[in-house]
């Protein structure tokens, strides 16, 4: 029977006592020896013990202080005399401590304790155990011995050869103490070697154990518990009920320490994720920062080829480099905005990047890299058709200064001749007619020296490489070009002058010379025509071509009648001197023109004519396959843009209806978002054609207002505002996960403000949120409407007030701290929504942990390192050791942490 009545009184305790004496004296040597053990195991906490259980209590002062130690609190101060009556004092003190505590006392007076009375001193002990070690124990609404029993019975289940039942005999064999240890702390004994015919060493085993890693002193010795028939009772209940002291306390360190790893879990994720942003935030910057320079470099090169390669250069980046950057960015924002939704969640304050690494600084600079880049694309095709047009103009220059060159070689000599002055009449007569053909002949060259220097002027206007050389050039043949004028006139005044003297002419010579020479000019001017180079971008510009040297074929035929009549005059000229045998000595005096070289141009002419009709024709084919390959590009833009653009609308209304779960919106999203995935080989093709038009060099399209930058800007737009929406269902999500709201509440939440969305624009103007939350049930005054989709701070505080918070302007104000925090006087939708789900969560606080650290620490303001790496995973007691700071209370001891500052820090109200 439990001495313990239920009222406080423990019944019997004297004859009970008398009985077990005279029963058997060897409980009494297992109680002296196990009560002190159990005593000692609390006097050593106050740096002191026992040796004589009934010798040692007689002046009360280590009663007093066992009693003091036992139950945290603090005894009268006890008398320090050595007379009997002091010592009387201080037993009655106590006593009466004892009695406090609704213990009744029966039979148990302090001059027996004084006097030395075994008996009696250890009924006073086993009073003291049962109040204090035992009576609070409670497992599944028994308490007391009944409830140790209990928990002895439930730990010992599984074990073979255990059966208890009672506190004397059941414990004899040493398995249940063996039972026991293994079943809280397995690693300790190697349960499947031990037998129950050999219980000397299973209580040995036990013993030497709990006393050597549980901290539980050694109580009995196995011969007590073997050598006799029914142990005492009283002496194993004390013992087991250390046993469940020790394992309880574990249990409690156990939740504490599961609490703080789950605490410290969820920091160093979130550690972990401000550093993979900060480490990614970093190298994108840094790309645009490289990046921005070489596009803003509008430096020309002096070669198609090198310029073509910058062509290529830019449109590597664009399909090679940016894209990738361009994921990297929208993965950045959806990082950020997963990090605060978490720390959000677990109650830490909001992660703020280092200075420049913010998602809006992130925005400004690639605003920057986008503005260097729109018309740098422009800039190299503008500078490709400048390079094109001076490379045509460089060559015409060529070619024409080539032929004068070619024309005006020799004539300075021949200008400068004094060969009038031996001449006969006829021969000065000649001499004069030739000059006049000359004359002819550099007044029709006049205007090939001007195209000349206007292509000359052209060019140093383009600002071409090799103006220079250009220039030299030109001016030299425009010297020449003067000297030949003044040396002209020069021969022409000193033929003039001996004209009187001449009478003598060849009509005939000098009609050839007449007609030979504009005709040959034409010739020159043919040939320099058929073989020049010509640039042209549509079909039209091609056809204008072809009609002029249809135009040109077409007077061929009148052409050759005046080459005919030309070389008639030769003839005749040739049958009168056969004739009249005219002794003509040289060649025609008039012109240095022949009809050898008559026909020999005339012959090239013709050549030239089939070759300017294929080259026509290519460039006809050419322009053709031009307008095939801007159709083609036109015919699939046409599609693909307002694809795109029904893509993003479509997007737009999903983002604002309901149907279904938040799952089921997430997966349609995630199927939505494979569809637009699966386009992406179209755009690819699309970019093929693009470069087909680019690499044809084709500038302009007629067919379509679709660019490939508008494609490709709607595309990379259309990917981030689908991966945008799909975040923002999961934060959703985790909202909803994290703060308890049923999907009813969301629907509900979502279903007004989907209503009072009216433009579909996925935001609510001022009113339009007002006449929401008065929806939801909240009671707010209805001012005149505003549709900016946010609440002002009276707003919010109305609504605030009408859903039963008593604010006053501190309490407000800290409130919109948390939902404006950058104090732009609106509150959004989603602000709001956390801001309520926040208040009604059940999150962890710093109280909580902090509560659980002392767990660990023994009720101490301060833990030691050895304890945390006792308790914690090795890497989170790290984690807690490099961050704690050195406690620096008048209880500390050396090496001592402060756990209170650091709890205080994980939730921001300090800093780590």
């Amino acid at each position: 029977m439990d001495p313990y009545d239920g009222d406080g009184n423990y019944m019997h305790q004297e004859d009970d006592w008398d009985r077990d004496m005279l029963l058997d004296p060897a409980w009494e040597k297992q109680q002296r020896k196990t009560f002190t053990a159990w005593c000692n195991s609390h006097l050593r906490k106050a740096g002191t013990q026992i040796e004589n259980i009934e010798e040692d209590f007689r002046d009360g002062l280590k009663l007093m202080l066992l009693l003091e130690v036992i139950s945290g609190e603090r005894l009268a101060k006890p008398e320090r005399g050595k007379m009997r009556v002091h010592k009387i004092s201080n037993v009655n003190k106590a006593l009466g401590f004892i009695a406090s505590k609704g213990v009744k006392l029966v039979s148990i007076g302090a001059e027996e304790i004084v006097d030395g009375n075994a008996k009696m001193t250890l009924g006073m002990i086993w009073t003291i155990i049962l109040r204090f070690a035992i009576q609070d124990i409670s497992v599944e609404e028994t308490s007391a011995k009944e409830g140790l029993l209990l928990w002895c019975q439930r730990k010992t289940a599984p074990y073979k050869n255990v059966n208890i039942q009672n506190f004397h005999i059941s414990w004899k064999d040493g398995l249940g103490f063996c039972a026991l240890i293994h079943r809280h702390r397995p690693e300790l004994i190697d349960y499947g070697k031990l037998r129950k015919d050999d219980p000397m060493t299973n209580l040995n085993t036990a013993f030497d154990v709990a006393e050597k890693y549980l901290d539980i002193p050694k109580m009995l010795d196995a011969e007590d518990i073997v050598g006799t028939a029914r142990p005492d009772e009283k002496a194993i209940m004390t013992y087991v009920s250390s046993f469940y002291h020790a394992f309880s306390g574990a249990q409690k360190a156990e939740t504490a320490a599961n609490r703080i790893c789950k605490v410290l879990a969820v920091n160093q994720e979130n550690e972990q994720l401000m550093e993979d942003y900060e480490k990614l935030a970093s190298d994108l910057l840094d790309w645009i920062r490289r990046t921005i320079p070489w596009l803003e470099n509008r430096m020309p090169e002096n070669t198609m080829q090198a310029m073509q390669q910058k062509l290529e250069d830019f449109r590597d980046y664009r399909r090679l480099h940016k894209p990738p950057k361009v994921q990297e960015k929208c993965q950045l924002e959806i990082n950020f905005n997963t990090l605060q939704t978490k720390l959000r969640l677990s109650n830490r304050p909001a992660f703020m990047p280092s200075e420049g690494k913010m998602v809006s600084d992130i925005n400004n600079a690639w605003g920057n890299l986008e503005g260097a880049e729109k018309g740098y694309e422009e800039w190299l095709l503008n500078e490709i058709r400048r390079l094109e047009r001076l490379d045509h103009l460089a060559e015409k220059f060529r070619q024409k200064a080539a032929i004068h060159e070619a024309w005006t070689e020799g004539k300075e000599n021949l200008l400068q001749k004094r060969d009038y002055e031996t001449a006969s009449l006829s021969e000065i007569k000649a001499l004069l007619k030739k000059h006049e053909a000359f004359e002819s002949d550099l007044a029709a060259h006049q205007d090939r020296v001007e195209q000349i220097a206007a292509i000359a002027q052209e060019l140093n206007e383009l600002d071409y490489y090799d103006s220079p050389s250009v220039n030299a050039r030109c001016q030299r043949i425009c010297d020449q070009w003067d000297a030949l004028g003044g040396l002209t006139q020069k021969r022409s005044e000193a033929l003039q002058r001996t004209e009187k003297l001449l009478e003598t002419i060849d009509q005939l010579y000098l009609e050839f010379a007449k007609r030979a020479a504009p005709f040959n000019n034409w010739m020159e001017g043919a040939m320099e025509d058929l073989q020049d180079t010509f640039i042209v971008h549509t079909i039209e510009e091609i056809q204008g071509l072809s009609t002029a040297h249809d135009q040109f074929k077409a007077t061929l035929p009148e052409a050759d009648k005046e080459r005919i009549a030309i070389l008639g005059i030769h003839s005749e000229i040739a049958k009168i001197v056969q004739t009249y045998h005219v002794n003509m000595a040289g060649t025609n005096p008039y012109t240095t023109i022949n009809p050898e070289e008559i026909n020999a141009k005339w012959d090239k002419v013709r050549q030239l004519v089939p070759q300017r009709d294929q080259a026509l024709v290519e460039e006809h084919a050419r322009q053709q396959n031009n307008e095939r390959l801007r159709r083609q590009f036109a015919n699939q833009a046409n599609v693909i843009g307002p694809w795109i653009q029904t893509k993003m609308e479509e997007i737009g209304r999903i983002s604002i209806e309901m149907h279904g779960t938040l799952e089921d919106q997430l997966s349609h999203l995630r199927q939505y978002e494979k569809s637009i995935i699966n386009y992406k080989p179209k755009i690819d093709q699309l970019e093929g054609d693009y470069q087909l038009i680019q690499e044809a060099l084709i500038f302009d399209n007629k067919h379509t207002n679709y660019t490939m930058e508008h494609i490709r800007v709607g595309w990379e737009q259309l990917l981030t505002t689908i991966a945008r929406t799909i975040n923002e269902i999961e934060n959703q999500i985790l909202t909803r996960d994290a703060k308890g709201i049923s999907q009813e509440q969301l629907n509900e939440f979502r279903a007004s403000f989907n209503h009072f969305d009216r433009d579909h624009s996925g935001t609510l103007g001022a009113e339009e949120f007002k006449a929401c939350l008065i929806s939801l049930g909240f009671d707010i005054a209805n001012d005149a409407q505003k549709r900016t989709g946010i609440m002002d701070a009276d707003d919010f505080k109305t609504c605030l007030i009408s859903m039963g918070y008593n604010l006053g302007e501190n309490e407000f104000s800290r409130i919109m701290s948390v939902v404006d925090p950058n104090r732009m006087g609106i509150v959004t939708f989603q602000a709001f929504i956390d801001f309520m789900s926040r208040e009604t969560a059940d999150t962890d606080t710093a109280d909580q942990v902090m509560a659980s650290f002392k767990v660990l620490a023994g009720d101490k303001n301060y833990i030691l390192a050895d304890e945390l790496c006792r308790e914690l995973p090795p890497d989170q007691a790290e984690y807690c050791i490099a961050r704690m700071a050195p406690y620096t209370g008048p209880d500390g001891v050396p090496g001592a942490l402060d756990y209170m500052s650091f709890s205080t820090a994980l939730y921001g109200e300090s800093d780590l």
